[in-house]
């Protein structure tokens, strides 16, 4: 592992030796512009997770500053994303804000000690047929959520509306009470977020269709739902409050908590490599998840949601000059300022201008090229993993989707190795029938050899059942070669064809066992029982040692 990337020492530490003026000028820059992209977007987030507009706001100033002071990336800008949006929501209706916070406290603290434990460099474990497809899901997910704000459906009092599919249920029994003045503000804020960046790229399109929405509701009177019609706007800074803790809690949010460390880890780590191909740098992995948990936990205790790097913005972050950690905490000093005095504003943003912004952010998350690229090119095993993470994320939640998409992934895998795996026997050939065997190794009537390839674990074992000798073999050589590796269950096996040799008077001869299987032979016993003699380095050596044996 690259040294720089397993340093467990901020990123802002290392960069701020050879800081100057001219680097703060482009940090400043690109700080205020990503604040402004910043601003809509926490705001859309926190109410697609249940939560009050002004959460979002406190989720980017303070895990936003935390991550860029202590984070492991250059350029890193973390908030709240959507990644998280269905699963806070979900806790937010099982546990209450409570819930939440306990959940991220303790995502924050597993992340801490991964990246104590030097855990990074795993996340690479995860499959990237589960990640497209749960991400996929996501997307779905929150485009399915955004359909009544965007409609402006009205539902009756007591509609249950947690599960994705609850929410699907509503929207096709109450797609009566559509709003078409909703869905006009809603059409005109997406016709803007599409078109904008082709006119400027510096302001962004989410504030442009935020403010046109705005006036149109104002000043056409149109009967058209707002955040302030909703929701509570508070301006008020943060303060950090501890939640009720209790063995029950504890329990009840664990595996969500698993979840959001889970999936804020490679998302963060995502962004980085990202960000790290933009700008030609290396991000400190291990650094980088110990800030996304303090990140987190201090998010929590001031009444924030999980957080995580941000693609999107870490993108805007580096086109708009931003070199160093500076530019992160200069992002989440201007929201702090933007809270105090722009907060009360918010009030005045239609609920279609939301739901069209997080439209938007559902369809750039959504893969469908990469989703498509996988189903017409990948083996049949990952399509069934990617469309089984896809389909339980929408239907279910991530929390099954990844548990059974890994298991799935898991064990497809296992098979897959355990049909690469194979003991095959020499055949014998006559130098004089076959002309073309001059070249091949002689072997004593008596002498068997078995080569074996690919790992030895526990789902091929019994492959070793296949050796068999006739009544004249007094020796057999097992050529392990292309054996990288033996688990307990194979050494299970070998001892049982051992024993199976000793009773019918044939000895063991192995050639050429790697470094691994030979240490697992070692420590079970199996080579002081079998003989030190009995491991010979090559076949030619091994086979010889055969004949005279």
């Amino acid at each position: 592992m690259d040294v720089k990337q397993d340093k467990l020492k901020p990123m802002l530490f290392s960069v701020i030796k050879k800081y100057n003026g001219t680097k703060f000028i482009t940090d400043l820059t690109a700080g205020v512009i990503v604040a402004i992209i910043a601003l809509p977007l926490s705001i859309a987030l926190a109410l697609a997770s249940g939560v009050g507009p002004e959460q979002g706001i406190y989720t980017a100033i303070v895990a936003g500053f935390l991550i860029s002071f202590l984070g492991g990336s250059r350029v890193q800008i973390a908030g709240p994303t959507a990644a998280f949006a269905t699963i806070v929501a979900g806790i937010v209706a099982k546990n209450g804000m409570d819930g939440l916070v306990l959940a991220t406290i303790m995502a924050g603290i597993l992340l801490v000690i991964m990246g104590f434990l030097r855990l990074g460099s795993l996340i690479k474990f995860i499959p990237y047929t589960i990640t497209t497809g749960f991400t996929s899901g996501i997307a779905v997910t929150i485009l399915i959520g955004q359909i009544k704000d965007f409609m402006g459906l009205t539902y009756p009092a007591g509609t249950v509306t947690i599960e994705t599919m609850e929410k699907m249920e509503a929207i096709v029994r109450n797609i009566g009470t559509t709003n078409i003045q909703a869905v006009m503000v809603g059409l005109i804020c997406l016709a803007i977020l599409i078109l904008w960046p082709r006119i400027s790229e510096k302001i962004p399109g989410s504030l442009i269709a935020v403010i046109v929405s705005i006036l149109m509701v104002k000043f056409m009177n149109l009967k058209v739902n707002t955040i302030g019609d909703l929701y509570t706007i508070s301006n008020a800074l943060p303060v950090p409050k501890l939640p009720a803790i209790s063995l029950s809690a504890i329990k009840a949010v664990a595996p969500d908590a698993f979840t959001i460390a889970i999936l804020a880890a490679i998302e963060s780590l995502l962004s980085c490599v990202v960000a790290d191909s933009m700008i030609n740098s290396h991000h400190r992995s291990n650094m980088e998840l110990i800030a996304q948990g303090i990140g987190n936990v201090g998010s929590a205790l001031f009444g924030g949601i999980p957080a995580t790097g941000a693609i999107a913005r870490t993108a805007a972050n580096i086109k708009n000059g931003g070199r160093s950690p500076i530019a992160g905490i200069v992002h989440s000093l201007v929201l702090v300022l933007v809270l105090v005095l722009l907060m009360p504003y918010a009030a005045l943003i239609p609920m279609p201008a939301i739901a069209a912004i997080l439209f938007m952010v559902a369809y750039n998350m959504c893969q469908w090229r990469t989703f498509t690229h996988l189903c017409k090119t990948a083996p049949k095993s990952d399509i069934i993993v990617l469309v089984m993470t896809f389909v339980l994320t929408v239907v279910f939640d991530l929390v099954i989707a990844i548990e059974v998409g890994m298991i799935s992934a898991c064990v497809l895998f296992m098979k897959r190795m355990s049909e690469e795996s194979a003991v095959k026997s020499w055949k014998y050939y006559d130098p004089e029938e076959d002309p073309d065997g001059i070249e091949l190794k002689e072997v004593p009537r008596h002498v068997r050899v078995y080569e074996i390839s690919g790992p030895m674990f526990f789902g091929d074992a019994d492959r070793l059942a296949q050796v068999g000798f006739k009544d004249f073999t007094k020796v057999i050589i097992i050529r392990m070669r292309g054996v990288p590796a033996l688990d307990a269950t194979a050494m299970h096996s070998m001892e049982q064809l051992y024993e199976r040799c000793e009773q019918n008077g044939v000895k063991l001869v192995f050639s050429h066992v790697n470094e691994q299987p030979y240490h697992t032979m070692e420590k079970s016993g199996f080579i002081e029982k079998v003989g030190a003699d009995n491991f010979r380095p090559h076949i030619d050596d091994a086979i010889a040692w055969a004949a005279s044996l």
